[in-house]
């Protein structure tokens, strides 16, 4: 990650919020879902997406939201995403992903708070997979994207089919 595309967060008693600065991208997705899946095995519920900072999000950011929103809502959890502008909201629902997370709800547990919220996050530590584990999470993102809806499935098929291939051939690289 730069200084132009952060991700910011801390925990906080209702919710655990994570801030995206600049463009939310297959290069600072890995961060938010290393400490998104913390947080939910510390027993989190609530992650609150921050996007009021967010310049534009590409398709393995989304769908580590969308696979973050699945993990959620089997013990009763759920994905909150703060400050949308336009362009964002077209972009995941788009993808459908407006039926995963609740896009700027009217009632949370942070509404009227995010200007003291924001004022305690701090940096995420870089988290820098390497070329397989890099893959892998790419791939899964699109895996994710394309299960939620039969649109992204024909939209992604041959971008997982790709993923795929190079996850395998990365494995059996390794394994020489």
């Amino acid at each position: 990650m730069t200084a132009e595309n952060a991700i910011l967060a801390e925990s906080f008693d209702e919710f655990t919020w994570i801030r995206c600065e600049g463009k939310g991208s297959f290069l600072t997705s890995p961060a938010l879902k290393s400490f998104a899946e913390a947080r939910v095995a510390a027993g989190e519920r609530c992650i609150v997406v921050d996007l009021g900072a967010c310049t534009g999000m590409d398709s393995t950011f989304m769908g580590t939201l969308a696979g973050l929103a699945a993990r959620l809502s089997a013990p009763g959890g759920k994905i909150q995403v703060a400050d949308v502008n336009e362009r964002n909201r077209r972009s995941l629902e788009d993808l459908g992903l407006d039926f995963l997370l609740e896009i700027d709800p009217p009632v949370a547990p942070w509404r009227g708070r995010m200007d003291e919220v924001r004022t305690n996050l701090r940096p995420l530590r870089d988290h820098v997979p390497g070329q397989l584990e890099r893959a892998k999470h790419v791939l899964e993102a699109h895996q994710v994207l394309s299960a939620a809806n039969p649109e992204n499935a024909q939209k992604f098929a041959g971008v997982v089919h790709l993923l795929e291939s190079e996850v395998a051939e990365k494995e059996d690289a390794e394994k020489r």
